[in-house]
């Protein structure tokens, strides 16, 4: 368990700290792609488009790694390995999600320590937003505006939340990841599954985070231009 837990703590840094794909600029063209490709939307039609894509790309990726277990000649090391693997996908989709469905309410931090205590806190819900809101002293109706600003402390408040969010995170991924090594195919169905319904969660804790999206996009925003990104596809 030590060494699981080090093996998700280096993957939850190097997602939020090294994820070129959940900088700024990346993520308002995530937005700006979508709604090129569908500019009839509303801001909410958009969002629901975006977690749809999210709980189909980590339902697959829980899937194929419960399946590669089962394929002749895969050791457990080797399952264990692509169940690592896969956490930093399933870290790097959730986050990905919650700053691009917070670009569409107007939230877009570009300080990386913002940034990190706004992935981490939706991932981590009521709790996150408690760790929040004692920090800045206040409390908000939609939380997530609480992290557009620079807040003091907000150092010691993501070590707070890291530590939380990999505490919570390593006990619902171990007994996940133990489920998906199992072969004939068993893995297959619990990987999935299990993915699906970490993947839900993040949805419902973005929903409280940010509240109802904007009825109407912003008069005056202008669509960026394209530019390939490896990103969730639509």
């Amino acid at each position: 368990m030590a060494f699981w837990k080090e093996r998700v703590e280096r993957s939850v840094r190097s997602v939020l700290d090294d994820g070129s794909r959940l900088q700024a600029p990346a993520v308002a063209k995530y937005v700006d792609k979508m709604r090129r490709a569908h500019p009839d939307e509303t801001p909410a039609q958009i969002i629901a488009r975006m977690e749809k894509l999210f709980l189909i790309a980590v339902t697959g990726s829980g899937t194929a790694v419960g399946a590669a277990a089962a394929a002749p000649g895969v050791g457990t090391a080797a399952s264990l390995a692509a169940a690592g693997a896969e956490t930093a996908f399933f870290l790097e989709a959730s986050a990905l999600l919650t700053l691009a469905v917070a670009s569409v309410h107007g939230i877009a931090p570009t300080d990386d320590e913002n940034r990190r205590a706004l992935v981490l806190a939706v991932a981590l819900g009521d709790s996150g937003m408690d760790i929040v809101e004692r920090t800045v002293g206040h409390s908000a109706k939609n939380w997530g505006t609480l992290l557009t600003n620079r807040i003091p402390g907000i150092g010691s408040m993501n070590d707070n939340l890291l530590k939380k969010f990999i505490t919570r995170f390593v006990a619902k991924r171990a007994a996940l990841m133990a489920g998906k090594i199992i072969p004939a195919g068993i893995g297959a169905v619990i990987g999935g599954a299990g993915n699906r319904v970490l993947g839900k969660g993040v949805i419902a804790n973005s929903h409280k985070a940010f509240g109802p999206p904007p009825a109407h996009w912003p008069a005056k925003q202008l669509l960026i231009e394209p530019d390939p990104q490896p990103s969730i596809e639509s």
